[in-house]
């Protein structure tokens, strides 16, 4: 690929095969992209295998050329000033957004005019999540490239699949985290480290752009894409998802203006890093859109989250279920008084947590579902909105429905598959499963739903997580929700165990809290009274831990193919 002779100059490719192709039911005669590798254009999914996109009102709007990069840095400080603070670090350092906006530029200054970066190449990026990995994901934005954020745990092999997918030739590196990406061994791959001491560190190569000026972002579509998300490839191979410059402003201009709600002087954290996309909005596009402020933690388990509330003053905090059931055994002594938000997703909220968090700070969790996919959260509800036990009702901007596998529409009360539509969908990169995520014009999620006859949304189950015993059906979730009702068990986990006679028995896996005798007969007398009977777990397994993860995510396939092991072990014992 020959490098953009100017890469600091806006660019526009003049016929029409550089258009970004549109869903179908958008208007034709897009105006023509800046990207000049085509490479992520070129692997969008057809046209038809899109979902039907809502952008008309109340879906915001925006113009054809769109760089989310600007409109998050520069417009902002517009608006709101350079000098308030926008990023917060754990050790207390705090760069203000003019501060932000120099480090940027210059960081997109190497990448075009060092690097050879051009608008259309993807960039990884991998790191802890830090003011400075913040700053190198604006930078790729308004260099017109496309960011690929993914986790500092990832691992060698898991990076390689990455790069091979999405065609990676560029990465900036904490220095921290380089080994595992260089062991990757990805042919082409230029590695640029930042925050250590050698003479090639970003860092130093943007220090001597200090005379360079400001740096004008690239002239980019507002439906060319910026990003490409991962997800966790956890039950298979790695999907990447392909999201627009509008889309990243589009979930700040959903869940966040009508949901969240936040102002300038909010100071936002939470426990997801940037390389997951609930990271990426509740942490970084959310508070830049707001003009607010933001703590990046490196470490950001319940033991370092709390604390650091406390200490930053936040008001605004994005975490999994499990942290809130964990910190809740450690508020005592600690100031939650800032706080006024708190916002749940990446699992169910079990209704056990969501009161437990309420009675012990006076706090309503604002429950929430997303996925990678739509970028964000999608359903939630906020204030005297919120109906313990419910997800809530669809973001304005956004459609629900509750299908049959057919995509049939259920009646009210009747569980099926979740189906949404709204002003981001599903673009897989050039994956065969983009017409399993998307049909007929809906985003289906994989979730078991049930909308309730005023229209709020009930989380049933994830799809195949749906437990079948003896002919009933029977969520997971609710049995979990169950469990964590006892006031000694710390966490939960139910998942289905073949069964010869029932089909599956329910199992659950159960960390107590710290010095609790409970026994697997003491357990199933309090499921009994709080559960029909076919519901209750049949076996009881105690567990130290429970698999998840990097953002607290339940793995649950881990528990269910360990019980499969361990039937293969009982027949193969019993065949002996």
């Amino acid at each position: 690929m020959e490098p953009n002779s100017s890469p600091n100059t806006p660019t526009a490719a003049a016929d029409a095969s550089a258009r970004v192709p549109g869903a179908p039911h958008e208007p034709a005669g897009r105006t023509a992209g800046a990207h000049t590798d085509t490479f992520a254009r070129d692997h969008l999914p057809p046209p038809e295998q899109w979902p039907k996109l809502l952008l008309d009102d109340p879906a915001p709007r925006y113009p054809d050329r769109l760089n989310c990069g600007h409109e998050l840095l520069d417009r902002t400080i517009e608006e709101y000033g350079a000098d308030r603070p926008a990023l917060r670090s754990g050790d207390g350092g705090v760069w203000s957004y003019g501060e932000l906006r120099e480090a940027v530029d210059r960081i997109a200054h190497v990448l075009t005019d060092d690097l050879g970066v051009v608008p259309g190449n993807r960039v990884l990026l991998r790191g802890p999540t830090t003011p400075w990995l913040a700053a190198c994901w604006l930078a790729v934005m308004k260099a017109g490239a496309v960011a690929v954020t993914v986790l500092a745990q990832a691992r060698a092999t898991e990076l390689a699949t990455i790069c091979s997918l999405a065609r990676i030739g560029h990465a900036l590196c904490d220095a921290r985290s380089v080994e595992d990406l260089a062991a990757a061994d990805v042919d082409g791959l230029r590695i640029t480290p930042f925050g250590g001491d050698g003479p090639g560190d970003l860092a130093r190569r943007a220090s001597a752009h200090s005379g360079s000026g400001p740096y004008r972002a690239v002239d980019t579509a507002a439906d060319e894409v910026a990003l490409i998300a991962f997800t966790s490839g956890t039950t298979g191979r790695p999907k990447g998802c392909m999201h627009l410059h509008r889309d990243l402003l589009a979930i700040a201009d959903t869940f966040s203006r009508h949901v969240l709600r936040p102002s300038a002087d909010d100071v936002f954290a939470g426990s997801p890093p940037l390389g997951f996309t609930f990271g990426l909005g509740g942490l970084l596009v959310f508070p830049l859109r707001a003009g607010a402020s933001t703590l990046l933690l490196e470490q950001a388990g319940p033991q370092h989250l709390l604390p650091a509330l406390v200490q930053h003053r936040v008001s605004v905090l994005f975490t999994a279920p499990t942290a809130y059931r964990t910190m809740l055994g450690q508020l005592n002594g600690h100031d939650l008084s800032a706080l006024r938000r708190c916002v749940s997703a990446g699992e169910n909220l079990p209704e056990a947590t969501w009161r437990a968090w309420h009675e012990a700070t006076g706090l309503r969790i604002i429950n929430g579902i997303g996925a990678t996919e739509l970028l964000h959260i999608f359903i939630s509800a906020a204030d005297e909105a919120i109906r313990p036990g419910m997800t809530g009702v669809p973001v304005p901007g956004w459609q629900a429905r509750v299908v049959d596998e057919h995509g049939e529409e259920l009646p009210d009360g009747e569980p099926g598959l979740l189906a949404v539509r709204g002003p981001v969908g599903c673009r897989y990169l050039a994956d065969p499963r983009q017409t399993e995520y998307v049909r007929h014009g809906w985003n289906l999620t994989g979730d078991t739903f049930v909308r309730e006859p005023d229209g709020y949304f009930r989380y049933v189950a994830r799809a195949d997580d749906m437990i079948i015993s003896s002919g009933y059906n029977i969520a997971g979730p609710e049995v979990e929700d169950a469990l964590l009702r006892h006031p000694e068990v710390a966490e939960a986990a139910v998942v289905g165990r073949p069964d010869e006679l029932r089909g599956e028995i329910v199992v659950a896996h159960v960390v107590l809290t710290e010095g609790s005798e409970q026994t697997a007969d003491s357990l199933r007398a309090h499921m009994k009274a709080n559960l029909a009977p076919h519901k209750c777990p049949r076996l009881f397994v105690f567990e130290e831990s429970l698999p998840r993860t990097a953002t607290g995510k339940l793995q649950r396939f881990l528990l269910r193919e360990d019980l499969r092991e361990d039937l293969r072990e009982d027949l193969r014992e019993d065949r002996a």
